[in-house]
């Protein structure tokens, strides 16, 4: 059952694109992001005290948890939505935060100690590779993308540092629990913006309601839950590698729902990174790697 956790949670994750594409033309960015956060944190409290869920023992375990929430919530999350709502495609926007896997395997090494062996590396190279080409076939590269790039660099820092973050000083929190942890400072770090940077703002037509239950339910609960367990489970940077299909992933979904076609460039470049990955993730590491490992 654990083999399929991967690629669902890619599945998942990829779908907070499309929701978005409903929700966003109805809301200002950060207050979509206030109320997704809200509806959450109402949900996991629930199940969490009907759950008899545990909280964690050390004031120093609940900041570690708020702040990992803070970097993979209210930054990444912010940070795409602000992109894409001030007309960044979600496509480059993807590429952006497809860079994670790269910055990952450089920070795994120095912050986790992981050792990144050299057919890892290949398939990270190969991966980002595989993802510029699918993008690039499909939106072609702009060089007026100047300053609407800004949120989603942040967005990458976040997702990536807080990745490594997790890894390195939140083993073994409660999901339930700790995703209430996780996003109380999100939500608090989101309306302190919205009060010094914006307005809320939200139309709550059927579309924005369908989108907002979807990013509730399907992402923070069910894809962030499976991302914790892989972070939990699995190396950092077999995780980060696992971002690499979602982009590709999104433009499978948005070919189905809205007749979206990939250019040959782009098919090309999705053999590439589904290959990248298989290579980061799936690859066992050679004997040698195995004993300096465990030095």
């Amino acid at each position: 059952m654990k083999r399929i956790y991967p690629l669902l949670f890619v599945f998942l994750w990829s779908t907070g694109f499309i929701g978005a594409r409903f929700g966003l033309p109805h809301a200002e960015p950060l207050s979509f992001l206030l109320v997704r956060y809200l509806c959450v944190i109402v949900l996991m409290t629930t199940l969490a005290v009907l759950g008899g869920a545990p909280w964690p023992k050390e004031l120093r375990q609940w900041g570690h948890i708020a702040v990992s929430g803070v970097l993979i919530h209210a930054i990444y999350l912010g940070g795409v939505f602000i992109s894409i709502k001030h007309g960044l495609p979600s496509g480059i926007a993807a590429l952006v935060v497809g860079m994670q896997p790269l910055l990952t395997a450089f920070g795994a090494g120095w912050l986790l100690g992981e050792r990144v062996v050299v057919r890892q590396w290949f398939g990270l190279v190969l991966g980002f590779v595989g993802v510029t080409l699918v993008i690039g076939g499909k939106f072609g590269f702009q060089a007026e993308l100047g300053p609407m790039l800004i949120p989603a660099l942040a967005a990458l820092v976040g997702i990536t540092v807080g990745t490594l973050y997790q890894k390195r000083f939140c083993s073994g929190f409660d999901l339930r629990t700790g995703s209430v942890i996780q996003f109380i400072p999100s939500a608090i770090v989101t309306a302190c913006a919205i009060a010094l940077f914006t307005d809320f703002q939200i139309d709550w037509t059927p579309e924005f309601i369908f989108a907002l239950g979807w990013l509730v339910v399907v992402l923070s609960i069910g894809a962030i839950s499976l991302l914790n367990v892989l972070i939990h489970s699995g190396s950092a940077v077999n995780v980060a590698s696992l971002f690499y299909l979602v982009p590709l992933s999104t433009a499978l979904i948005a070919w189905m729902l809205f007749s979206e076609t990939l250019p040959l460039v782009s098919l090309i470049g999705m053999a590439l990174a589904v290959g990248g990955v298989y290579l980061t993730t799936f690859s066992r590491p050679t004997p040698a790697a195995l004993a300096n490992q465990n030095k």
